[in-house]
């Protein structure tokens, strides 16, 4: 208690973190771009509401507009400042805050993607943590409103990873862990890279195929043509995230090598992933979209340049092809450019050799 928190980005992780963080009595400021929902937020507060389990709270939050954000120069300066914005804001939103941090204050990447790099060339490794939001399944509904498709993780899904870029268990990682705790289960890893690395995947799998394909989490996993396509992405992901050195984690509950072999071709894998996936979507709300599903209806910009756009970089680097992940980045950038509809086809009739 007694920290000074910032939330860049006070959309559907932030805000979710965060709201629970200010029912929990932490000193908690919000910053994001979207003038409604600050407005609603000032008004309103900050509502969160579940699809299963968990009584909806509204929490009465401080938000400021990033116009406003030079009020935080005539206060006691910023000790946390985590950044919740889509990856292509990183930077300026890194910036924005940097010049209101405490002398030992840090910035935590609490986002899809592997962004750390670039918070670390605005602020330095020094001062640069990350945190995995793994599972999360919220979204920004309306203005001052933010749902999760699901209940909590609890002792089922660990949902946060907090972690030091260098691997080490220290007093910040763990107040991380400490503060994300209130929205839900949480752990300091020691293992920040192949966690993020784990979570990209699982992002890589789901998050364009539903963005091009106008289905919901659910219906891409249920479609069987599509859903071995998921595990061919995941494949080339987790491949090119060996080559890179990184100690992977389960993939959405499963083993790397099951999700990798699976998406291979390799049949007994195949069988097996296949049933974990759809034994999954027990456990989400019919309608819920992966977030980048969520841009695309709303006609933002997606990150996929970030999630499977990325691993076809590394993969570059690493001499590894990334077929189905390029594939599937062209078709983003087609839909969101309007040259195409969502639609099932778009993967259900793709041919890869």
């Amino acid at each position: 208690m007694g920290r000074k928190i910032a939330i860049v980005g006070a959309g559907a992780v932030g805000g979710y973190a965060g709201a629970h963080m200010v029912q929990a009595g932490e000193d908690v400021t919000f910053i994001d771009p979207w003038p409604e929902h600050v407005e609603h937020m000032r008004r309103h507060g900050l509502r969160v509401t579940h699809a299963k389990e968990v009584p909806e709270f509204a929490v009465p939050v401080r938000a400021l507009h990033v116009t406003d954000a030079q009020v935080l120069a005539k206060e006691a300066p910023v000790d946390i400042a985590f950044i919740c914005m889509k990856s292509y804001d990183t930077a300026w939103a890194t910036t924005l805050i940097r010049q209101y941090l405490a002398p030992a204050g840090y910035v935590v990447s609490l986002q899809n993607c592997m962004n750390e790099e670039t918070v670390a060339g605005v602020v330095g490794w020094g001062r640069t943590l990350g945190c995995i939001a793994s599972r999360i399944t919220v979204e920004l509904r309306a203005p001052g409103h933010v749902h999760r498709g699901a209940g909590k993780g609890g002792t089922r899904h660990t949902v946060f990873r907090a972690g030091e870029v260098h691997g080490r268990i220290t007093p910040r990682a763990d107040e991380i862990r400490r503060l994300v705790a209130h929205a839900d289960s949480a752990k300091a890893t020691e293992n920040l890279w192949g966690e993020r690395w784990s979570k990209l995947v699982a992002n890589v799998m789901g998050n364009g195929v539903a963005a091009c394909t106008g289905l919901s989490a659910n219906g891409t996993i249920e479609n069987d043509a599509i859903r071995r396509f998921m595990l061919r992405l995941g494949s080339e992901a987790i491949r090119i995230g060996e080559a890179q050195g990184y100690r992977l984690e389960e993939v959405l509950h499963l083993p790397p090598e099951t999700v990798a072999r699976a998406g291979e071709g390799d049949a007994a894998a195949l069988g097996e992933a296949s049933e974990h996936l759809l034994a999954g979507t027990k456990n989400l709300s019919a309608e819920q979209r992966p977030s980048m599903g969520q841009d695309m209806v709303k006609g933002r910009r997606t990150e996929i340049d970030f999630l499977n756009g990325f691993v076809v970089a590394r993969g570059a680097e690493v001499g590894l092809s990334a077929r189905a992940n390029a594939a599937l980045t062209e078709i983003v950038h087609r839909v969101e450019r309007g040259e195409l509809q969502p639609d099932p086809r778009h993967i259900s009739d793709l041919r890869l050799n």
